[in-house]
């Protein structure tokens, strides 16, 4: 059974889902590049993407659904914001599976060292 984050009711992984699932898609890796650089508005995001405004604003639904950005209208105009906490997230559990492999990795180097002085 897969390690939860939390606190054990499945919600962290629903998390980690959605944002692993936003970050399959190259558009929307670039989309959360420009908003570290600061906050945009949809015309701006889309400017530099090749595709109809419809199927750009489908990619902001999906990122902002997963909790990496947040929006904000005012008027006709909607602004998006990176939502770093969401990227905290991840960060963790990537941090558990790095020391785990870690601990893995030294663990098979130091069986591997002890047999090869075994056969010497």
């Amino acid at each position: 059974m897969p390690k939860q984050l939390g606190g054990g009711d499945g919600s962290d992984d629903v998390a980690l889902d959605g944002v692993f699932h936003a970050l399959s898609d190259p558009t929307r890796r670039r989309v959360v590049e420009l908003l570290g650089r600061g906050p945009a508005t949809t015309s701006e995001l889309a400017r530099p993407f090749d595709m109809a405004l419809p199927s750009f604003t489908q990619h902001l639904g999906v990122l902002e659904r997963s909790g990496l950005v947040t929006s904000e209208k005012k008027g006709r105009v909607r602004t998006y914001r990176l939502a770093p906490e969401s990227l905290a997230h991840v960060d963790s559990w990537l941090a558990g599976q790095r020391a785990m492999w870690s601990r893995r990795l030294d663990q098979l180097d130091s069986f591997l060292y002890d047999l090869k002085e075994q056969q010497t």
